[in-house]
């Protein structure tokens, strides 16, 4: 297990997952460097059994791997112990986005990785995660309905509460990654081509980034290849 310089404060643990060894130390290190502290595991198996014992804030999970595929540790992760994940992988086909979304990722990074865009990604990710977590945890009690008044009027109902956007539910970072694959594009210039189309089709960036994924994963369903 790599671990972050001592005399610094850790900006979160990650736990990182790939068979192939050259990937595995380069994202580590930069990870580590970057100021983190880093699990690292080449299987599915080790990864299950890491995460359960040192609880990582997020996980980076390769797709293919002998044994357990990633997808098998995020189901794992996603239903036993909820912590979030992104995949790491060099295929963005229809059924593989489709698994992905159905997941719930986090975010889909393209191989070959470039460490200087994955670190701004997944320090994104443990901020969303730790700010959902303290949402949580001061989250206000339920209010009770109001009486009646003695008159017989019927009280004014309750507005609504406010729902903040949940960053780990936004589809953007997985549309980036369906872009930067099929063009070759390096991540900054994919999200400026999403933007553009949001622009272009006069939508938002996420519901841009949703119709897209969308629309992958309709490809996927049997019938529609």
């Amino acid at each position: 297990m790599a671990v972050p310089d001592p005399t610094s404060l850790s900006k979160g643990k990650i736990l990182v997952v790939d068979d192939d060894r050259l990937v595995l130390a380069t994202v580590t290190h930069g990870l580590v460097q970057a100021g983190f502290e880093v699990i690292d595991a080449d299987n599915g198996d080790d990864a299950i059994l890491l995460a359960r014992q040192h609880r990582p804030d997020l996980a980076l999970l390769d797709i293919r791997m002998e044994g357990k595929s990633g997808f098998d540790v995020a189901d794992y992760l996603r239903e036993s112990l909820g912590t979030p994940f992104m995949f790491l992988s060099a295929f963005a086909d229809a059924a593989t986005v489709a698994r992905v979304k159905e997941l719930g990722a986090v975010a889909y990074l393209v191989k070959p990785l470039d460490i200087a865009q994955i670190v701004p990604t997944v320090e994104a990710a443990v901020a969303a995660v730790r700010a959902r977590r303290e949402r949580e945890s001061h989250a206000p009690v339920a209010r009770p309905l109001p009486t009646a008044p003695a008159t017989g009027a019927t009280p004014a109902p309750l507005a609504p509460a406010s729902r903040p956007v949940d960053p780990l539910n936004d589809p953007v970072p997985l549309a980036v990654g369906v872009l930067m694959h099929r063009y070759s594009l390096p991540r900054a210039e994919a999200l400026q081509r999403l933007t553009r189309l949001a622009q272009t089709d006069g939508r938002s960036l996420a519901a841009q980034a949703a119709a897209l994924v969308d629309a992958v994963e309709l490809l996927a369903r049997p019938g529609q290849a």
